[in-house]
């Protein structure tokens, strides 16, 4: 018979194959159906997620394979801060209000093993962002809150060094911190494509691979934030010419081109790609809560005017 703790390091390790096989395939974020689907071990599905935030597939004897957090409602904060804290940790919510819930001992035996699980970051509805392998190494019950760090994927698999390890603790403290910068970006591009209907806002082209989520008021501004008022669904040409200032969306959605770009003479990608969308109207949401906020348009538009 084999033991327990070689069938848990086993369906881990086929795991953390799975998700790599996956992203691969369909990009940094994978659909509800796929993970919960799962693959075969053994004869055995193992799905990787379930109705509930932290999971146990039944084929694993004790601890959970992966915790996950609901994706964002629009016009709704996340059930609980899911951010850094001071010490550059994640928080993870318990499992509802009492410590001896299974879900929660389960997350604390992985903790006292130090054993991998998966945090799958909901970025969307059925959509989730895989993040791997990550570690429970705080448990705070007066708070009802975990504490979770992410590591390196080839330093970090299976890995048992002790919390005194000053070198894996500052590794893991940066990729912790890359990560959730990585996993709120991800957000705001699903969030962004889904309410311009994975369409780009100038030129309509509807490949998803070739469209981006591109800020008004940029990363860094007082008013940047990741929210979709702030937000454009652009294709490749139109994000980068929007951000050198080629172009512009003034606050009643009409695009302006550079005087220059207008007067210069080339094939026809700048014909077509650019100086026939002035005058045009951008394409908008449906929603209006999600369309693009009238102010920072009009500050955007300003900085355009000045570059140009």
């Amino acid at each position: 018979m084999i033991p327990a703790d070689a069938i848990d390091r086993d369906v881990r390790l086929r795991a953390f194959d799975f998700l790599s096989e996956q992203t691969s395939i369909h990009g940094d974020v994978l659909p509800w159906a796929i993970l919960s689907s799962g693959f075969l071990f053994d004869g055995r599905r193992v799905p990787l997620i379930g109705p509930q935030g932290i999971f146990k597939p039944a084929v694993l004897p004790e601890m959970p394979i992966s915790i996950a957090t609901a994706p964002v409602r629009e016009g709704e904060a996340r059930p609980y801060d899911d951010g850094l804290d001071e010490h550059g940790l994640l928080n993870y919510r318990y499992r509802g209000k009492d410590p001896m819930h299974r879900d929660n001992v389960g997350l604390r035996l992985a903790m006292q093993r130090r054993t991998p699980l998966i945090y799958l970051f909901g970025v969307a509805r059925g959509e989730y962002m895989p993040v791997w392998p990550v570690f429970i190494v705080g448990d705070d019950p007066s708070m009802l809150t975990f504490k979770v760090t992410i590591d390196d994927r080839q330093l970090g698999l299976l890995s048992t060094v002790a919390p005194a390890d000053q070198i894996a603790e500052a590794r893991r403290n940066y990729v912790t911190a890359l990560t959730v910068r990585r996993l709120h970006q991800a957000t705001f591009r699903e969030r962004v494509l889904n309410a311009y209907r994975e369409t780009c806002a100038i030129c309509r082209l509807r490949h998803r691979e070739l469209l981006e989520a591109a800020h008004i008021l940029p990363d860094g501004h007082p008013h940047g934030e990741p929210i979709v008022p702030n937000g454009l669904a652009l294709c490749k040409l139109h994000h980068a010419a929007f951000d050198a200032y080629i172009l512009g969306v003034r606050p009643d959605y009409v695009i302006e081109v550079r005087r220059d770009i207008l007067d210069e003479t080339d094939g026809p990608m700048l014909r077509h790609g650019l100086q026939e969308i002035a005058g045009q109207l951008i394409h908008l949401p449906r929603n209006d809560r999600e369309r693009p906020r009238p102010a920072f348009l009009e500050e955007r538009y300003v900085m355009f005017r000045k570059a140009g």
